[in-house]
């Protein structure tokens, strides 16, 4: 029953709107981006959203749809970055969008509660169209270093990138900003990229200044934990590209750049 409605309102704002009846078009029925399409914040979204993003995509040299995106979100600072894979074979810096709110301190997650926005290297892994927080993106916290540093705490879940502006221990960037966030990630995933990267970071490490500052009130476990991460930052910065990631049996990420 409840498709049949989805799939009403989609015909009556393809009578409205002839611009996602175009999109449509290009879209086998059976792709990602027309499944999320049957879910009307997601529609509303692509009509919202779909020509601003390919005009801004355009005025900075970007191709549209993304082949893939890279997302870097950077708890000191409050913000959330998008990067778009080129043809060259490098991300370039698409836009940046500011979080909302935000709960707990700087550090990682480590037990279930505690109101922290976790602090490594994830992914998207799961696509909520029909969210309590209007659309939202959730990583795959906790990940393989989380379980091992965590112990046999209960750590928790549920971490999202979402929207309206109210949150513990997630990334929340209002309803507005969401729908083009969660739009570039359906593009995205629809073009093969099935995880896209999520990397949490402190802050920005090349600000020198604020991460010493910020590294001598941290505890010891925190500044091992910054002083790993901060690799994989680096890596970024130098070369635009993404290196491979694990992790190793201490909990530790590795970087195989080689």
């Amino acid at each position: 029953m409840m498709k049949k409605i989805r799939l009403l309102t989609l015909f009556i704002l393809l009578l409205l709107f002839p611009s996602v009846a175009n999109f449509l078009n290009l879209q086998a029925q059976d792709t990602f981006a027309y499944e999320q399409l049957l879910n009307n914040r997601v529609l509303l979204a692509q009509i919202d959203k779909e020509n601003t993003l390919r005009q801004e995509f355009a005025l900075r040299g970007l191709t549209y749809p993304p082949k893939a995106i890279y997302l870097q979100a950077f708890k000191k600072e409050g913000l959330l970055e998008i990067w778009v894979l080129t043809e060259q074979g490098i991300y370039a810096k698409f836009k940046e969008y500011t979080i909302c709110t935000s709960s707990g301190k700087l550090g990682p997650k480590r037990i279930q509660g505690d109101g922290q926005v976790p602090e490594g290297f994830y992914y998207i892994n799961k696509f909520n169209p029909v969210s309590s927080f209007y659309l939202s993106l959730g990583i795959n916290y906790p990940n393989d270093s989380d379980r091992i540093f965590g112990g046999y705490n209960p750590l928790g879940g549920d971490i999202y990138i979402h929207g309206d502006c109210k949150s513990v221990g997630c990334l929340p960037l209002t309803n507005e900003k969401m729908k083009e966030v969660y739009w570039l990630a359906v593009m995205a995933c629809n073009n093969g990229q099935y995880r896209p990267p999520v990397h949490i970071f402190p802050m920005r490490f090349s600000n020198t200044e604020l991460y010493m500052r910020e590294y001598a009130k941290a505890t010891t476990s925190t500044q091992r934990l910054w002083e790993n991460i901060k690799l994989g930052y680096d890596y970024f910065e130098a070369n635009r590209t993404l290196p491979p990631i694990w992790v190793g049996g201490d909990g530790y990420y590795r970087f195989n750049t080689y």
